[in-house]
């Protein structure tokens, strides 16, 4: 028996909430401490916004972090001929060509200018969690993990994106959802990395591979995947992401953005997804980002079961699949998925966990 409860800091970032989880191993999950707060993208962006309306210039500082709504809030500021400068590591928020940055007329520099307003940037701030955490009670766990959408870069390729070549690799090696989890990520994948600068020692994963891990934590997910294979369709803020699972390998995925989702299209692409005929260009030729196949994709009786999750499941409610709710909270699919991604990271490591948030009991 384990002396001590284990004590987690899940934290799944996405492009409007950043969706917390304390997990104690002693308590049911239902009863664990969560938050939905605003994701770091956005409140970046509100204080940018009001640095614009005060006409006052800013400098950003800290670390690269996920982009969206900050970006678009620089974006702006320069719009109203307002100066921008960064430090370089901030700056690839922008682009991770910092001549691009520089294009786009934002002077890259270590220290701010006389006057500036400084604008820290990064995925996870901490010690504002830590602060929140604090007022009810809540001493801030040892072991964290954290979940972020990475691109992936290398400056060696120019601009080229490594995020499906990354997954076609992953699939390619098995599609174990568990060797997604990561102490050290790969070296292309900066955003993992800058998250690791901000929390030294956390584990981190891709946040589609945590949501599909989540929504396993839904005892008929969890069956129906054991057996015959399920889709889960996560319908996020920005991004829509799905997977074709059997048990936990992956076999398909892909990646669309969530304003060009309609019934008709997630219709066409899940049921080409379900059937082993989705390809890469079908979902680029919708406005998708794309798609990676486990190498045996096509050959596999086709999975006949269909579940939705995410902040946005509403947009396609119509089309009747089911509705996955992992420990009877959607939002936390990815902070849940974290949770059990480190579970079975310490128990391969040798730390007797003896836990898991995957259903056993489907019903």
């Amino acid at each position: 028996m384990l002396a001590e409860p284990i004590r987690i800091l899940a934290i799944d970032v996405g492009a409007g909430t950043q969706d917390v989880l304390v997990y104690e191993s002693d308590r049911a999950p239902e009863n664990c401490v969560k938050l939905v707060l605003p994701s770091q993208t956005q409140v970046v962006a509100g204080r940018i916004r009001r640095a614009t309306a005060r006409r006052i210039p800013i400098h950003l500082a800290g670390t690269l972090m996920g982009g969206g709504a900050s970006s678009a809030a620089v974006q702006e500021h320069l719009a109203a001929g307002l100066p921008v400068t960064a430090a370089p590591q901030a700056a690839r928020t922008l682009h991770n060509d910092l001549e691009r940055v520089q294009e786009m007329g934002v002077e890259i520099r270590d220290e701010p200018p006389p006057g500036a307003e400084i604008i820290r940037l990064g995925d996870v701030d901490i010690g504002a969690i830590e602060t929140a955490l604090a007022r009810f009670e809540i001493p801030l766990p040892s072991l964290s993990a954290v979940a972020v959408q990475d691109h992936g870069y290398s400056p060696d390729a120019g601009g080229r994106e490594f995020r499906y070549e990354f997954l076609q690799d992953l699939l390619g090696r098995g599609g174990d959802l568990l060797s997604m989890v990561y102490r050290d990520p790969p070296h292309y994948m900066l955003r993992m990395r800058a998250v690791r600068e901000l929390l030294p020692g956390v584990v981190v994963m891709d946040t589609g591979a945590a949501a599909v891990l989540g929504t396993l934590g839904d005892p008929v997910v969890a069956r129906e995947a054991a057996t015959g294979g399920a889709i889960l369709v996560n319908v996020g803020n920005l991004h829509t992401f799905a997977v074709a699972v059997r048990g936990l390998r992956v076999l398909g995925l892909f990646e669309h953005h969530t304003g060009g989702v309609t019934p008709a299209i997630l219709r066409e692409l899940v049921e080409a997804l379900r059937t082993g005929r989705l390809t890469h260009d079908d979902v680029v030729a919708l406005g998708g980002h794309g798609a990676a196949f486990a190498p045996d994709y096509s050959t596999l009786e086709p999975i006949t079961f269909v579940a939705i999750t995410g902040p946005n499941r509403g947009l396609v409610r119509s089309l009747g699949y089911y509705e996955a709710v992992p420990h009877g909270d959607m939002m936390l699919s990815g902070s849940y998925g974290l949770v059990e991604g480190l579970l079975a990271l310490l128990a391969r490591e040798g730390f007797p966990t003896g836990k898991s948030l995957i259903a056993t009991n489907g019903r």
